[in-house]
Order: C-alpha cells, then structure tokens, then sequence
C-alpha cells in the first residue's frame, strides 16, 4: 500500500522533473528550436528540460536572458542567439557571463549589442563589466539615494517614538511618586 502511495505521488511529480516542450517552440530528443517565434523576455519558457543539447533561440524579439535559465542544463552544448535585439545594459549581465564561460565563443560572435548607441554592434561575449555598469549608473544611484531616504525616515520616527517613550515614563514616574506622596500622608493620619 505504502509503495503504491509513493509511486503515485512520483507521478504526479514527474511533469516538474521532466518539463514537456515549452510552448511555442519545437523539440526532438534533445533539441529545443524556438527560432523566429516572436518571443520576448516576458514570452521566454522559464526553463527547458535538462536533457537539452541545443537550443534555438534566434531571431526573436529577446533583449535578455533571464538570470539562471541556462544553469541547470548540464548537457547543454550551444544555444543559438543571434538576430535579437539585445540590449546591453543591467539586464545583459547575466548572458555576458554565460557567454564567457562558453568553450567556444566563436558561435557567439552573431550575439551583438543593438543598444545603447555607444555599444551598438558590439560582441556581448566581449564587452567589459565597466560598460555594461556605466549604463545602469543612474538606476544604482537612484536606488541608493531611495534606500537613504527611506532610512532617513525609518530614523526619524524611531527617534520620535523613543522622545514619546521617554516623556510617558517621566510621566508615569511622576504620577507613581505623587501617589506614593498621598499614600504616605493617607497612612499616617
């Protein structure tokens, strides 16, 4: 009985281990072709069984790769990216340091920045951390100047709520001393 349980709920676990092919692209034993299928980053499967050799990625509307989405895939050889409009900025961090780590950057050389403008037809594979960060400058500094505010704030009504309780327990103190006063004076007449 207990065996029958577990190969039950083996099953019905089996879809999470072994991901079907991801809608709308084609796949043969180890091959996933999602080549020219309008995806964007939003449309992108978010994972591709492990078994995959090959993906096909290609002329899309892809302007990044979702952090992690190739990390899983051991048995992952190449992935074909070229064609997209790839945007080198924050987001483009985590694609230029798969691509790096690839044996063969040779079949990267098609995956190439279509903006900014001062990036423009650059080999991702290539570009250096430092320009991919000076186009996300503005959003660290924002993010930094936000998160100072906020602490600034948080600060302030800390200090306003310690100013509360140090009056209330003054108050508190004096009214315990007058009631002992009149305590005091109640007992001795």
């Amino acid at each position: 009985m207990n065996g029958g349980i577990l190969f039950l709920s083996l099953l019905g676990f089996l879809p999470l281990v072994i991901p079907t092919c991801p809608v709308p692209c084609k796949c043969a034993t180890n091959i996933i072709d999602c080549t020219s299928k309008d995806l964007t980053v939003e449309k992108l499967p978010v994972a591709f069984r492990p078994s995959a050799e090959i993906i096909h990625l290609g002329y899309n509307r892809l302007t990044s790769i979702p952090s992690g989405l190739f990390d899983n895939l051991k048995s992952l050889q190449v992935v074909y990216l070229q064609g997209n409009p790839w945007e080198c900025n924050c987001d483009i961090l985590y694609l230029r340091s798969w691509l790096q780590w690839q044996q063969n950057r040779t079949l990267y050389r098609d995956v190439r920045c279509a903006s900014p403008a001062h990036l423009q037809d650059r080999i991702i594979a290539y570009l250096t951390e430092d320009e991919i960060i000076s186009t996300c400058q503005y959003w660290y500094c924002s993010l930094a100047l936000l998160s100072q505010v906020c602490l600034f704030i948080f600060l302030f009504l800390q200090g306003i709520l310690v100013i509360f309780i140090i009056v209330y327990l003054q108050k508190f103190r004096r009214m315990t001393a007058e009631r002992l006063i009149v305590t005091a004076v109640q007992s001795r007449t």
